[in-house]
């Protein structure tokens, strides 16, 4: 009788564990090939945002595991946002608007011209860079940021403040 209770109680302490993992909001990550096919696909194309980080970086894991893993921060963005990984340092090819950017070896580092392009030339990591639903530059961000100042930025960009709003303007309604 014991053995029985003692797996049972495994049993729903395991059940009850993962299914409340599966019903956890996550950053739905796509390619930046998926955000761009999308935006120029669907219907109401939503705003793209790019995390641009390196393996090595540790506050771009801190991001990931702290702001991109909070349940209100994934909600939103998922809703909001096509949402892109883009590794800085990645070594793969990518082709836009005609042109291909590719790695370029520096150092003991390298870095990927898109990643330079849309953080403008300034490579620090992790930056996060939101484009509006035509695929212009709204702005980069960089630096580390916790979800509730994060949430802030995105829902500057992601309902359209900035249209009406400087940024100081916005900010001083959180203060």
């Amino acid at each position: 009788m014991k053995f029985i209770l003692t797996a049972f109680l495994t049993c729903f302490i395991a059940l009850s564990t993962s299914s409340f993992k599966n019903n956890a909001t996550e950053i739905e990550w796509m390619s930046w090939e998926e955000a761009i096919k999308k935006s120029e696909t669907d219907k109401n194309p939503k705003k793209i945002f790019i995390d641009v980080y390196t393996d090595w970086c540790g506050w771009c894991k801190k991001m990931d595991k702290d702001t991109f893993n909070h349940s209100e921060v994934a909600s939103y963005m998922n809703d909001n946002f096509y949402m892109v990984k883009l590794d800085g340092e990645g070594k793969e090819d990518i082709e836009y608007k005609g042109n291909t950017f590719k790695y370029v070896s520096s150092g003991k580092r390298g870095y990927h011209e898109l990643a330079a392009s849309l953080l403008q030339g300034r490579l620090s990591y992790p930056t996060v860079v939101f484009l509006d639903e035509n695929q212009k530059m709204l702005s980069p961000v960089p630096g580390y940021k916790k979800p509730k100042e994060f949430l802030m930025i995105a829902k500057f960009f992601g309902d359209n403040i900035y249209l009406d709003k400087t940024w100081e303007e916005y900010q001083k309604e959180f203060k």
